[in-house]
């Protein structure tokens, strides 16, 4: 348990989000406290008896190090006499502890309860709006989401249902976490979870004008096109050269002839040796 009223949470008070009076004199759990921190804002608390499920966890004791430590401290079996952690140790349990909290989280918010507090979150627009203009001008909520399951492959980006659209967030905190915290599923599936916050329409893409009037799709289409000619043309020169070089060194009937003019070439040598010549005068 972590006493939200004692001298170390007062004197770091700055890096504590909104914390009632009533809350401040009594123990909070491990769970609270971390969700009450600066920049965890945009976790839920997740329920005790799902982290208490072994089936729940499965998987995650291969990605987090330290693994049964981290789980009893987040589940407040650390201050028990028979868990206590050597000084030295804590800080490393600590990190994992936060680490393992985060892939609990992304299991977590794919279930009703999880989803319903995700929920609340959204329409009090915790993870920001689209930075889309068409979007920009209807508010349109966003939702974080993860480019992978695992650790350490990418930070969180939020993704906006109206214009179906991945992007950096606004938030420089929601972008320090890492993206596995919230997965790659999380976002799908609460639109079709909550269908009736799915936009009726997508905005219209950007119609490029010079001085009024539309560029026309031909003209699009054929500068496309003599771009990538001029890109792919020195490359395909320098392959086609290539091949026409191996062709011919590789012909049957250009090595035959390379066979036959060295067979010449060798007979016309013997023809003009000296000796040859010392033998006709002697006759």
């Amino acid at each position: 348990m972590h006493n939200a009223g004692g001298a170390e949470m007062t004197s770091d008070s700055d890096e504590y989000s909104e914390i009632s009076g009533s809350e401040l004199d009594e123990e909070i759990t491990w769970i609270e406290w971390f969700c009450h921190l600066k920049g965890n804002e945009f976790f839920v608390e997740v329920d005790e008896d799902y982290i208490q499920d072994d089936f729940n966890l499965t998987g995650l004791s291969a990605q987090v190090p330290c693994y049964e430590d981290a789980l009893n401290m987040i589940l407040d079996f650390d201050d028990q006499d028979d868990h206590r952690l050597p000084d030295e140790q804590k800080p490393l349990v600590e990190t994992a502890a936060q680490m393992l909290y985060g892939l609990i989280h992304a299991r977590f918010i794919l279930t009703s309860r999880g989803m319903a507090a995700m929920l609340d979150k959204y329409n009090a627009y915790v993870y920001g709006t689209c930075p889309l203009t068409q979007c920009e001008a209807l508010n349109q909520a966003v939702l974080p989401i993860g480019m992978s399951d695992q650790l350490r492959q990418a930070p969180a980006k939020v993704y906006c249902h109206h214009c179906r659209e991945v992007y950096y967030s606004k938030s420089s905190k929601l972008e320090c976490l890492d993206g596995a915290y919230f997965g790659t599923t999380f976002a799908s599936l609460f639109f079709l979870t909550y269908q009736h916050l799915v936009p009726p329409t997508m905005p219209s893409p950007f119609v490029p004008r010079i001085y009024g009037f539309k560029v026309h799709k031909s003209f699009k289409d054929r500068a496309r096109s003599q771009v990538l000619g001029q890109a792919r043309g020195p490359i395909q020169n320098t392959l086609e050269g290539g091949a026409r070089g191996s062709t011919k060194a590789s012909s049957p009937q250009t090595a035959q002839a390379a066979l036959k003019s060295g067979a010449a070439g060798s007979a016309e040598v013997r023809e003009d040796r000296p000796e040859d010549r010392k033998e006709i005068l002697v006759d």
